[in-house]
């Protein structure tokens, strides 16, 4: 779709339902005159960052429309950097609509989706990281994710990511000077040998980026968590008791879990996606038998599992089995009905019947609080920027290879700009990325 950036746009920026307000946004250099016709007082002087009260009029029919808060945002401290007019009034439907309508009809053109932070990225408010960072904290759906999103919304992620930028430009440039300009004194001369340690710190550097990463997706994301055992161990006793709500049918008929039953819960070091399954055993009835194979697949897909044990009995054969299938997995191992038997070393004791999973859930936190640390330094958990610090790492990996192997390196250059402009993409469009131009600009050849 093509549409004109110079154009003012607006629109309503809070969800379209019956509320307390509504609040509709204009954006562009006719933000102030489009309010001006529709407000019942003069707002051309009003000053930055200030509210006025008054009344939405229609220009034509002269009716009032709504009684408003008007607020004014002059460039170019907004959130576009453009002008910026944010009318909140009565949150129906009905009136929200009409407003939007006759600032419409008054000069403005309906904003596309996502063009109010299209527009602080072109001009020069945020980054690329910023804005995907914008979109990640709308879509946080848990705590974790929100904290993540919202350093990369304050330019946690450029301030991670230029520095290696930096370092990886002065290599290529001074690569560049000494083919190109040999006689120029000030730049030191690399060799392979002595480029070689560079590249591969930097190498080293991205891997723990990468590897950081991990917990940044976990907490975002949340992990995949299976909770498995045989018919009547208590798993989705268990599941209830954590996610303190009865999500899960229980009885004391074996079998009763049919289908996978879902929940989410934010502990203090991670937030789980658990999923409760039909007990792992050999039947005859159809309909258990289909919950069994939605198990074994979830259990497949599955980044950690709660494995439950009966406390009451002994290890059979079945619970063997389930210890084998789950060996190569991440797990904890539970023993359910304590309060029917003696402690068990070997896992964590719980007792779903008297609510007391408490050493399961400090068991998950103590497991995962490597993961929280996270948290405490700009971390990659966007996709977008995880893949691309991942092509920069294969891109230094060959060039690692190929000084190794002794290769010119004007064409080792080939790799390591490939590194340059993967990481750069993180924060910039790739036809923004223009490694000539930032190499002479670090340098006066006088040439």
């Amino acid at each position: 779709m093509q549409y004109n950036l110079n154009d003012t746009i607006v629109s309503i920026i809070t969800a379209l339902q019956e509320s307390a307000i509504s609040v509709i946004r204009l954006s562009g250099s006719e933000s102030i005159g489009i309010a001006n016709k529709l407000f019942s007082k003069d707002i051309t002087d009003q000053a930055s960052h200030t509210v006025s009260y008054g009344y939405i009029i229609d220009p034509i029919s002269k009716k009032t429309i709504d009684e408003v808060l008007l607020t004014v945002y002059r460039a170019p401290k907004t959130y576009t950097r453009e002008d910026v007019v944010e009318i909140s009034c009565h949150g129906g439907v009905l009136v929200t609509k009409k407003v939007l309508s006759l600032c419409l009809a008054a000069g403005a053109r309906m904003a596309v989706n996502g063009e109010f932070t299209q527009r602080a990225f072109l001009n020069g408010r945020i980054d690329m990281s910023q804005a995907d960072s914008v979109m990640d904290l709308i879509q946080s759906e848990n705590e974790f994710a929100r904290e993540l999103a919202i350093s990369g919304v304050q330019g946690n992620i450029h301030k991670l990511i230029t520095p290696f930028l930096d370092r990886l430009l002065e290599i290529i440039a001074t690569i560049e000077v000494n083919i190109d300009y040999p006689e120029y004194d000030d730049v030191v001369m690399l060799t392979q040998d002595s480029l070689l340690p560079k590249a591969q710190e930097f190498l080293k550097d991205l891997g723990v980026i990468l590897k950081e990463s991990q917990s940044g997706r976990i907490l975002k994301e949340g992990v995949k968590t299976v909770i498995l055992g045989k018919p009547n161990v208590g798993k989705s006793s268990i599941l209830n008791v954590i996610l303190d709500e009865d999500k899960a049918i229980v009885t004391d008929i074996a079998g009763t879990t049919r289908d996978l039953v879902e929940g989410w819960i934010k502990l203090d070091n991670v937030a789980l996606h658990l999923i409760d399954t039909a007990g792992l055993r050999e039947t005859e009835d159809k309909i258990e038998q289909i919950g069994i194979q939605k198990s074994r697949l979830a259990l497949k897909q599955a980044e950690f599992v709660i494995l439950v044990f009966d406390a009451s009995k002994t290890l059979d054969d079945e619970d063997l089995e389930l210890l084998e299938i789950t060996k190569d997995k991440d797990r904890i191992i539970v023993y359910n009905k304590m309060d029917l038997s003696n402690e068990r070393k070997d896992g964590v004791n719980v007792s779903a019947l008297t609510n007391d999973v408490s050493a399961l859930t400090d068991a998950i936190n103590e497991h995962f609080a490597i993961h929280k640390e996270a948290l405490k330094r700009p971390t990659l958990s966007n996709e977008r920027h995880i893949a691309a610090v991942s092509a920069s790492y294969l891109a230094m990996e060959s060039a690692v290879t190929a000084l190794e192997l002794g290769v010119e390196l004007d064409l080792v250059t080939l790799d390591l700009s490939e590194s340059y402009t993967e990481l750069a993409s993180i924060i910039m469009p790739r036809q923004d990325i223009d490694i000539l131009d930032e190499i002479f600009s670090r340098f006066c050849l006088g040439k």
